[in-house]
């Protein structure tokens, strides 16, 4: 009987001095004490461990049940009293045992977890590690940050649940074991802030330098993927609680707001630089999702110091935007749009100035809104961008306006969002054109140079004009605006002088262009027609592929339908190009008249 057996063992073991046990004896009390707990007997073993006799013998060899136990008590229902008894042997253990074995037993039951199992796991071993941690004299720091990072290096595979359903139903228990765990690293947290309260030179930093690490990881996981917005029915965000007391830690080990807005110079603690600049690009994330917390959500606004300008903590956060931007997933795509829609709005129109596009990530950022309004699948994400882009060119004096408009031209590579910027350009030009007050970037030979970018086509007559049907609109709409509104005798835009250039450049390419894209689909209108009845027996179709993948078939129909639909584009170019025309030849026949 395995109980019998496990006496034998200890009676064996008590007339033993402690330095006297042998690995034999390990093996025997390990191998009895899981027979007990497998076969039932969970009373008799708890029996065992609260005697008083067998104290030292639990000390030394207590540890090794842990596994053994665990499985137990995982097997048990939640009613049974056998699995009552398994949880009081677990909390006599982190009692009785010697702390450092019993510290590497718990961290290897909670590294060999995986599945489903692992918050549960984490979850039931918290409260005997905590006990444990409390009681290392030696590495106590480390010892902790070790217990941290293993608990959440077993979490970080796990999905985060991210729809309402997923969140109340949280099938893995990440909701709860996150919290759980925040729980266990609370007196550490009041172990820091008490030491740092006694003396304001607080030198002892490795303590605090875990809870960092680990606040940062928590920040990238699962914070950055989380929905963290209020859900309709759900009383208690968990990760909205579970944001809250991550920025409460960083407030209350005084780090958030050096982290937020950190020194120059300021890194994450290392010693050796190769390290800190491998940590800063690992806490990319982290830093993002903190800012989003406070900007966003407003976690911790309260301690904010409102002192910072609207100019200052775009400043500060566009690096953030930049991260969180070029991520793909909703999740955090999302958060970049929305920490940039929130900086923006804190600032009055035109007041931001055009020096800030000396920094880098403020040409990098509208960059990424349109790859986002151009690749994204997501529509409402694609529309979102494009709101954000307008708010920002609006936030720029006219120089920094100037200064996008002529980047974005050169760098954005889609006729759409060229078309988008050219009626930006239009709008400013209308401004400088019917406000009183001098505008020297959107007239005269600034905007001339500008203009040189807009009425142009890149490859000449062998354009694509189908392709660049929104910018050669929007560039046609333009020159009939200022043909229309500058008069020739006031000439504030320049574009008078500069006509002969513009028609050498653009409008005489655009018009042979247009003219041999009309007869080639003219003439693929009629082949298809001539062929439609010698092949409509058959049922003929067109096969399309896309990126390697096989777009449903086109019928002979459909293609006429396509090309009727290209010489639509064609005839309304051309409308505007006439137009355009009859404008330059109305003012040149004037002035020959005058003459």
């Amino acid at each position: 009987m395995a109980v019998d057996e496990l006496q034998a063992i200890i009676q064996r073991c008590q007339i033993l001095e402690e330095a006297d046990f042998k690995g034999e004896d390990f093996n025997l009390f390990q191998v009895a004490g899981q027979k007990c707990l497998e076969d039932g007997y969970a009373a008799q073993l708890l029996e065992v461990i609260q005697n008083e006799k067998n104290k030292v013998i639990i000390k030394n060899m207590g540890w090794n049940l842990i596994s053994p136990l665990v499985r137990c008590i995982f097997m048990y229902k939640q009613e049974d009293d056998k699995r009552e008894h398994c949880l009081r042997i677990l909390d006599q253990l982190a009692q009785l045992c010697n702390p450092k074995e019993l510290f590497l037993g718990l961290l290897e039951q909670i590294e060999q977890t995986s599945g489903e199992q692992v918050c549960q796991t984490v979850m039931l071993l918290l409260q005997p590690l905590q006990t444990v941690l409390s009681k290392l004299q030696n590495k106590k720091a480390y010892s902790v940050g070790l217990s941290l990072a293993m608990i959440m290096n077993q979490l970080t595979p796990l999905p985060v649940p991210y729809t309402k359903q997923q969140i109340q139903e949280d099938k893995l228990g990440l909701c709860q074991c996150c919290n759980a765990v925040v729980d266990f690293a609370k007196p550490f947290v009041n172990e820091v802030v008490k030491n740092m309260e006694k003396s304001s030179e607080y030198n002892d930093m490795e303590l605090k330098e875990e809870l960092i690490k680990f606040c940062m990881k928590s920040l990238k996981y699962p914070l950055l993927t989380a929905q963290l917005e209020q859900l309709e029915g759900i009383e208690e965000h968990p990760f909205r609680h579970f944001a809250t007391e991550i920025i409460d830690i960083l407030w209350n080990i005084r780090e958030l707001i050096p982290l937020v807005f950190p020194h120059k110079g300021k890194s994450l603690p290392w010693d050796n630089q190769e390290f800190a600049d491998i940590e800063r690009k690992n806490s990319a994330d982290s830093l993002a999702c903190l800012s989003y917390l406070m900007f966003v959500q407003h976690f911790g606004v309260e301690c904010f110091p409102m002192v910072f300008s609207p100019a200052y903590l775009l400043l500060c956060n566009m690096t953030h935007i930049e991260v969180l931007l070029k991520r793909t997933e909703e999740s955090v795509l999302s958060k970049g749009l929305d920490l940039f829609e929130s900086c923006l709005l804190r600032m009055e129109d035109n007041s931001l100035l055009h020096h800030y596009l000396e920094f880098r990530v403020f040409i990098n950022v509208p960059q990424d809104l349109v790859k986002i309004m151009t690749l994204c699948p997501m529509e409402h994400m694609r529309k979102k961008s494009l709101n954000i882009l307008q708010l920002f060119i609006d936030k720029f004096d006219t120089e920094g306006k100037y200064t996008l408009f002529r980047c974005l031209l050169k760098t954005s590579n889609h006729a759409g969002v060229e078309g988008y910027i050219i009626k930006n350009i239009k709008d400013q030009i209308h401004l400088a054109l019917t406000k009183e007050c001098d505008n020297v970037w959107f007239t005269g030979h600034h905007l001339i140079s500008l203009l040189d970018l807009v009425l142009s086509l890149p490859e000449g007559a062998e354009t694509d004009l189908l392709q660049n049907s929104d910018r050669i609109m929007a560039s046609l709409n333009l020159l009939r605006y200022l043909l229309i509104k500058d008069c020739e005798s006031d000439n504030q835009t320049g574009v008078w002088t500069t006509l002969g250039k513009i028609k050498q450049n653009f409008l005489k390419p655009l018009r042979v262009g247009l003219n041999m894209s009309k007869a080639h689909y003219e003439a693929e209108i009629k082949n298809k027609k001539e062929n439609r009845k010698e092949a409509h027996s058959s049922n003929p179709v067109c096969s399309v592929t896309v990126s390697g993948e096989k777009m449903p078939a086109m019928t002979t129909g459909m293609q006429l339908q396509v090309l009727h639909s290209a010489l639509f584009t064609f005839d309304l170019i051309e409308s505007v190009l006439a137009r355009v025309e009859e404008l330059i030849e109305g003012k040149t026949k004037a002035v020959m008249d005058g003459n």
